[in-house]
């Protein structure tokens, strides 16, 4: 296991753990800790050895937003020039390999937009989800209003961004937020067994299917059913998908190659 300043990474076979790990704030984002966190998943990109990832913080908390006393005195003429938080908040958006939030305790502002960057979410049945920057003058500015709403529909989402009121676990997966709540006990161990699950399949396939996935997000239906026809042709390119389904008829494991 490695330590750094605001992150813990383990690494589990093809699986890597990011904990975040200012416990004493409630894992607040700081400005070090989203720094931190680009170096870290750009490092993990790039390590061949890693096909999924985890993203975790404690019993307490996920994250309970931005660090209020950094940013409380950044001016406007900052935050267009350098961004702030803002500059590296794309950072799990933008990786190309499944992410896994395990979450549990408090997921809120930026915490709670960290989550919806995530491929999906494991929550433990004390996690609460909200955006409540309206009750601190601000409002969201990770992606909050956009992904939240399109997870849990206008209505739920322009409830939380005006009231600031929180979600619970089982309101979370109701609404579509999370896709499994589990006892505090065992979450973390069931999104690592996920995440070994998709370990287990080819990579060039789970890639195609994360995509697919996230475009149903992004185009009109039509646009997202040819894109996925294509991408499912694609796919009897790969020596994997020979394998996978030799290994069906054969009643066997297959053997993926990642090719």
């Amino acid at each position: 296991m490695s330590e750094a300043s605001y992150l813990q990474v383990e690494k589990h076979d093809a699986v890597a753990l990011v904990r975040l790990n200012r416990p004493e704030v409630l894992n607040a984002l700081c400005m070090g800790l989203m720094q931190e966190m680009a170096e870290v998943f750009a490092e993990l990109e790039a390590d061949d050895s890693i096909a999924v990832m985890v993203l975790t913080g404690n019993d307490k908390a996920f994250a309970a937003g931005a660090d209020i006393s950094e940013m409380r005195e950044v001016s406007y003429q900052y935050m267009l020039e350098d961004g702030g938080l803002t500059r590296h908040c794309d950072t799990i958006a933008d990786f190309n390999k499944p992410v896994i939030a395990a979450v549990a305790g408090y997921a809120l502002g930026g915490g709670c937009e960290l989550a919806m960057m995530c491929d999906f979410i494991i929550a433990a049945e004390n996690a609460k989800f909200g955006q409540p920057e309206i009750t601190i003058g601000t409002i969201p500015g990770f992606g909050g209003s956009q992904r939240l709403t399109r997870l849990v529909g206008k209505s739920k989402a322009m409830d939380m961004c005006l009231t600031g009121r929180m979600m619970d676990a089982a309101e979370a997966e109701r609404s579509g937020l999370v896709s499994r709540v589990e006892p505090l006990d065992s979450y973390l161990e069931v999104a690592l067994d996920a995440a070994r699950t998709i370990a287990s399949f080819s990579r060039p396939v789970v890639a195609m299917a994360k995509d697919v996935v996230d475009l149903a997000l992004e185009t009109p239906l039509t646009q997202g059913i040819k894109s996925e026809r294509q991408q499912f042709k694609s796919t009897f390119a790969l020596d994997d998908q020979k394998e996978g389904m030799a290994a069906f008829v054969e009643k066997r494991r297959p053997d993926f190659k990642h090719r």
